[in-house]
């Protein structure tokens, strides 16, 4: 099970004479990723330097310093760190001392490692959607199923012949949420996999 980040942080280091500044905090998709570089990067710095993960996708951006030198060891410090559905921009003003390709890298990996290093964290858990079919009769018991297993209520539709609800909830409980249904209602109640289930975290939406 991976991380992601509970906010926002912000840290700063001095490293020959340049200024480091690194801002980190979660990420729901790649827009989000894309938004928060635009409004952490600083105008008139002498880079704005970044790397971004949500899940499988990601991208860096050197921002002008030599190819290599920055976005790629920010997100290795990413990775490093355990850590997914995060940016970071790490601003840097130019001090007079040139640090050369490994002093670059060695400063813009090292200080977004130690940015994350202690950042309080929201583990990141698998999710899945199911739909779920039940007569009137049985309401009650799905309901006491949902909140047995943590699971959110998406819709609940009622129709001539009973209620519809698709539900949310840790994938690794929709076998358990699957049995006390069958268990609690004699088998009376149907349920399936939605489509689009999707891997997101717990705790409150970033």
């Amino acid at each position: 099970m991976t991380d992601t980040l509970t906010g926002l942080l912000r840290q700063e280091t001095l490293i020959k004479h340049s200024r480091f500044i690194v801002q980190a905090g979660p990420v729901a998709s790649a827009e989000a990723a894309t938004a928060f570089v635009s409004a952490a990067s600083q105008v008139g710095a002498t880079h704005n330097c970044w790397a971004w993960r949500v899940g499988d996708a990601l991208r860096s951006s050197d921002d002008g310093e030599p190819g290599g030198s920055a976005g790629r060891p920010i997100l290795a410090a990413i990775d490093g760190a355990g850590l997914d559905r995060v940016a970071v921009v790490v601003t840097r003003w130019y001090g007079g001392v040139k640090l050369g390709v490994g002093g670059l890298v060695r400063a813009y990996g090292g200080c977004t490692a130690s940015a994350l290093r202690d950042a309080p964290r929201l583990p990141l858990r698998a999710m899945a959607e199911l739909d779920i079919a039940c007569g009137f009769d049985d309401l009650g018991r799905v309901h006491a199923a949902l909140a047995a297993v943590a699971a959110e209520k998406a819709s609940e539709t009622f129709e001539a012949t009973g209620v519809r609800l698709r539900v949310r909830l840790p994938a690794d409980q929709a076998c358990a949420l699957k049995n006390q249904l069958r268990d609690a209602t004699r088998d009376r109640v149907r349920c399936a996999a939605a489509a689009g289930p999707a891997q997101a975290w717990t705790g409150p939406t970033l």
